[in-house]
């Protein structure tokens, strides 16, 4: 039949087919509605639904014995049962609770290793080496025979370590699926690797890493049950300089590997050693870092907090700002939050806070503490309350406050301490460099803890980062917390935040060791440490374990100024220049503030031979810069400070922030910063003081003036000798600033050459890193 032929009968037939399709159709479904109708009916002639046990023990009508008496013969074959095998019914009402179904929280539980006791982990070093010439694999074999004796003697759980040669070794039986440990029992891996510049078994032990991560059949981290690993580099710093020149590139790339298959379980920084100078220090100084770790494991069953997951830390010019980058938590969009009324900007001002506030704490008994009098300074009210009034804490755990200021990263210490690293310490552990302390007075920010022993503060000032967090008040109101716990909780909290940075990339393992050992203490945080009543004594306890004193005052506590003892350099906050312009920019709570500003002045004039002085101008266009050189020389020639620090205010970027009047028009750039020091300086000349521009960080936008009793032979000493000036104090005699005078300032901190320590790597935002190379490129151009 042809094609025409078949399309013609279709043409002719296809009415009939198509009502007999439909008539089939209607008969299938036909028949499949009669059976389900006849499956219903059988349903319903069926025995009523057993009632679950658990069910029938709610209802109040219920008695011991109704199961036997149930009409229902099914229901009674169904509790004996169950009486059978799980116990009477009445005795299992009180525990239905287990027998519910499971609870979905939306938190992927963690696989169970099989370790549930911390005091029961046994810990295995695994040492892990390659070597073309014999040295590392003479250095992981010292390396195996001290941990096994050191570690004979401190921890009984962790064991005899084991070493490979890589070069002898399947990778799949310890970096695809690791060994099975017996039960109690986890592995710690350490690597000691050199860096080779040729193909060698390092380069396919790399590619093997790398491959094992991208393998879509193999789990993204599948050495998540190694209790941690660490990684030691050997390098020539003769071939290759720096890091970024292929310094033990080898060791950073398979400590990055390592991260992602173990889910960032890099239990101490990776250590890096230069096999023609400082090897075998940088060696032991690791070892010893990785064995404390491994005892700590031992003990505390885990790497401990703010490993796993720490990321990269802040490397924003603001301490905890949420960056608008790529990746950001901040360019995520985010949930609306339900907002408590009428705290968000009344918060902060507890002094302000009455019962006509508006504010509601949430419990009556809250409510009443608040709506009692407020203490008074009768320095600036004549009214006054003689009624006894119960202290509290400045900051409750229970409080918004308390939340707020951990939120931001702080530790609260007590009831009105606290503690926090910034974002230099974090710099300074990754090498990136310190603050301007380092470049003008020898403190290296990892040695360095910043605290306050009083969260509360008597001014409001514009350029404050903490707008809403920290009280304030003028008179001391609250509980009083001793020195020792001050001290002790202090050093704890931060030292717990330094062990959180172990597991961060790019942490150096030589300062990470060193930054366990404080040296430093900055008071300076938030707050006014001079307002705690024992400042004197909270000082002494740093000073009785060698960590100096940098302390820090908004000029508005006279008598507490008079009455400090010696700290090792005292500061004093100089935020303008006359009546007026300090009332926009610290917005003082005390009425006489001016003359309570004139008078700390002058206490600093006479602690001048006892002490380091320090004026600290914070400049904010807009508020104190404009016209106010001369003011700001009058005030010096007041207070014949030793130093004169000038910073360039940092914008925080918040809300409150612009709130109180301050944007990023008012940041001044660095070079309006050293103008203006120019001409501080030319002012100072001229009414014959003895000063000078001796250093500078320019990376922190800041500019030092100097007394000239600091220029010995033409040359600045701004630096501190910490151990002589610990001498100078258990002396018992009177001794002055130049008693402790350091070395020479060095020459890449002096004014003119940025401040930057060439020891260390400056990091550059992409961005800027951009502007910089276009504006080297032009000046070529410009040469040419």
């Amino acid at each position: 039949m042809t094609f025409q032929g078949l399309v013609s009968t279709w043409q002719e037939y296809r009415v009939p087919f198509l009502l007999a399709q439909l008539a089939l159709l209607g008969v299938v479904l036909s028949i499949r509605f009669v059976q389900y109708r006849n499956a219903q009916k059988s349903k319903t002639l069926r025995a009523p639904p057993v009632r679950s046990p658990i069910l029938v023990s709610k209802d109040k009508n219920w008695q011991e014995g109704d199961n036997d008496r149930s009409p229902d013969p099914a229901f009674r074959e169904i509790v004996k049962k169950f009486d059978q095998d799980e116990g009477p019914l009445q005795a299992k009402v009180a525990g239905s609770q287990k027998r519910m179904p499971k609870r979905v929280t939306g938190v992927k539980a963690t696989k169970n290793l099989g370790i549930e006791e911390a005091g029961n982990r046994k810990i295995l070093p695994v040492i892990f080496f390659s070597s073309l010439t014999g040295s590392s694999e003479r250095y992981a074999r010292t390396l195996t025979n001290d941990i096994r004796q050191s570690l004979h003697r401190q921890a009984s759980n962790v064991l005899e370590p084991q070493i490979h040669d890589l070069s002898y070794i399947d990778y799949d039986d310890y970096f695809v699926t690791p060994p099975k440990p017996a039960e109690g029992l986890q592995y710690f891996y350490l690597l000691l690797v050199p860096t080779y510049n040729i193909d060698t078994v390092l380069t396919t032990f790399l590619d093997n890493l790398k491959e094992t991560h991208h393998d879509f059949r193999i789990d993204t981290a599948p050495l998540v049950s190694l209790a941690g690993y660490s990684v030691f580099g050997f390098g020539d710093k003769e071939g290759w300089t720096t890091e970024e020149q292929g310094f033990c590139s080898q060791a950073i790339e398979i400590d990055r590997w390592m991260a992602k298959l173990t889910d960032r379980k890099r239990a101490f920084p990776i250590g890096l050693g230069d096999v023609k100078s400082d090897v075998q220090s940088q060696l032991e100084a690791w070892k010893r870092g990785v064995e404390s770790v491994m005892i700590d494991i031992s003990i505390n069953g885990s790497l401990g907090e703010g490993v796993r997951g720490s990321g990269d830390s802040l490397e924003s010019d603001e301490e905890d700002v949420d960056t608008t980058g790529a990746g950001s938590a901040a360019s995520k969009p985010r949930k609306p939050t339900k907002r408590i009324p009428n705290t968000s900007t009344n918060l902060g001002d507890l002094e302000d806070l009455g019962e006509n506030h508006g504010l509601d704490t949430g419990s009556d008994a809250d409510r009443t503490q608040i709506s009692t009098p407020i203490p008074v300074d009768f320095t600036i009210s004549k009214n006054t309350s003689t009624a006894p009034q119960p202290l509290k804490e400045m900051v409750p755990a229970s409080s918004p406050t308390f939340t707020a200021l951990t939120k931001q990263g702080y530790a609260i210490i007590g009831s009105h301490s606290g503690v926090k690293i910034c974002r230099w310490t974090k710099s300074a552990l990754r090498g990136r460099g310190s603050c301007y302390k380092y470049s003008f007075y020898g403190i290296k920010s990892h040695l360095c803890m910043e605290t306050t022993p009083s969260l509360s503060c008597s001014n409001k000032c514009v350029f404050c980062w903490r707008h809403g967090t920290n009280p304030v008040g003028t008179t001391w109101r609250w509980q009083v917390d001793p020195p020792d716990l001050i001290f002790s909780g202090a050093k704890e909290a931060h030292l717990k935040k330094i062990k959180m940075m172990r597991g961060v990339p790019g942490v150096r393992a030589e300062r990470f060791q060193e930054a366990m050992r404080i040296r430093h203490c900055a008071l300076s945080l938030v707050g006014e440490p001079i307002f705690y009543p024992h400042i004197n004594e909270f000082v002494q306890l740093l000073h009785a374990d060698k960590i100096s004193s940098f302390l820090v005052c908004n000029a508005q506590h006279p008598e507490q100024l008079e009455s400090l003892k010696v700290v090792t350099q005292l500061y004093v906050s100089i935020d303008a220049s006359n009546r007026e312009s300090l009332r926009k920019v610290d917005r003082p709570l005390h009425r006489d503030f001016w003359e309570r500003f004139v008078k700390c002045l002058d206490i600093i004039r006479e602690k001048r031979f006892r002490m380091r002085t320090v004026y600290r101008l914070t400049l904010v266009k807009g508020f104190n810069i404009e016209d106010e050189a001369e003011g700001y020389a009058e005030l010096v020639a007041r207070g014949l400070p030793c130093f004169v620090e000038v910073k360039g205010v940092t914008y925080c970027g918040t809300s409150s922030s612009a709130g109180a009047g301050l944007t990023m028009q008012n940041v001044p750039f660095y070079e309006e910063v050293t103008s203006f020091v120019e001409a501080l300086n030319t002012a100072l000349g001229r009414r014959g003081l003895d000063y000078g521009i001796a250093a500078e960080h320019a990376h922190s936008c800041c500019v030092l003036l100097a007394s000239k009793r600091f220029l010995v032979d033409g040359r600045w000493h701004t630096l501190i000798d910490y151990e002589k000036f610990f001498e100078c104090l258990e002396s018992g005699e009177e001794f002055a600033p130049e008693d402790y005078m350091g070395p020479l300032t060095p020459e890449w901190a002096t004014w003119g050459h940025g401040g930057f320590d060439p020891a260390d790597e400056r990091v550059y935002r992409k961005a800027k890193k951009v502007a910089q190379e276009m504006t080297r490129s032009t000046d070529r151009e410009d040469e040419a």
